[in-house]
């Protein structure tokens, strides 16, 4: 059986905090606000992975006044939810992934941040697409306030 899930992830810019998109550093004098590396593009593919497995959300199972998840980083999200996925007898297929963002550009880190998912989720790179766009100044991610993600996600269930 073949499943498709959606996620959606959205966090604040602010000073003081590194910017973690994809499982990488991006230079950048802002970062993300959030409880763990508040990375919105893994978050996105999180749920969006769980959702097609019809498990819950990202903030059921890692919950954001949970200590344990202070700071974490988003990759071991990932692998934790792959994890769940297995064991629920899921393979992973493919994902799209457009992350909204005025500033900064995003396009020449997207080969790292597909290199990382896919070593995260154990598959080749080109099943994670990623696509980076703006807003045309338009809301919170237009204004620079944040960075939005979303994602869909392909898995099957094995038999």
């Amino acid at each position: 059986m073949i499943r498709i899930g959606m996620g959606f992830d959205v966090h604040r810019l602010v000073e003081g905090r590194d910017l973690w998109l994809g499982g990488i550093k991006i230079p950048y004098h802002l970062g993300l606000l959030g409880h763990s590396d508040a990375d919105v593009l893994i978050h996105a593919l999180c749920d969006a992975l769980l959702g097609a497995a019809n498990l819950r959300d990202i903030g059921y199972h890692f919950p954001d006044n949970d200590p344990q998840y202070k700071g974490i980083d988003s990759r071991r999200l990932l692998a934790q939810v792959m994890h769940l996925l297995h064991e629920h007898s899921y393979e992973f297929g493919n994902a799209d992934v457009t992350v909204c963002a005025e500033q900064p550009k995003l396009n020449p880190h997207i080969p790292a941040m597909q290199d990382q998912l896919a070593r995260c989720i154990g598959c080749p790179t080109d099943c994670i697409s990623i696509k980076a766009t703006t807003t045309e100044r338009l809301g919170y991610t237009g204004r620079g306030e944040g960075i939005a993600a979303y994602a869909v996600a392909l898995i099957e269930k094995k038999s």
